[in-house]
């Protein structure tokens, strides 16, 4: 989901008010190029080798870190990620967050949230989850300005 919503925020930023990426593999041409990272090569039968040619071109089409515009206005995000993450390393969310940060003109928040005991699947235990939970629709109603709080 989170390459998805990467590549659909740097093909039409204006279409989205706000997005969010939940541990998104957001910078797969430096993860699938590396065939000791677990899962590249296994996926290098769907998704192509990037490192011919053939694929690399059309991944690197749409690879989010890589297609990340510089002084394009971007949609506000909320970018999460864990440490534990055996699929989308912790950095990946980082690295994007900081992408869009640095090149984006964008008026709204660019959020990190890292979690320090989560892996790829979030909080295990149910009221952690439904806090989590909780958390992201709290930031989609406010970017969507369906309601307003103030941070004292």
């Amino acid at each position: 989901g989170g390459l998805l919503i990467g590549a659909s925020i740097n093909q039409a930023p204006d279409l989205f008010r706000a997005a969010l990426l939940g541990v998104p593999f957001v910078d797969l041409m430096c993860t699938m190029v590396d065939s000791t990272i677990p899962l590249t090569c296994i996926e290098w039968q769907e998704w192509g080798n990037p490192n011919e040619e053939e694929y690399h071109d059309y991944m690197m089409s749409y690879c989010p870190m890589q297609n990340v515009q510089e002084g394009k206005t971007y949609p506000s995000c909320l970018i999460t990620g864990g440490l534990h993450d055996p699929r989308v390393a912790y950095w990946e969310p980082a690295k994007f967050a900081a992408t869009l940060r640095h090149k984006s003109t964008s008026p709204g928040p660019i959020l990190l949230k890292t979690d320090l005991d989560a892996g790829h699947f979030a909080a295990s235990d149910r009221y952690k989850y439904l806090k989590e939970q909780a958390f992201e629709f709290a930031y989609l109603l406010e970017q969507l300005g369906v309601v307003q709080y103030a941070v004292e």
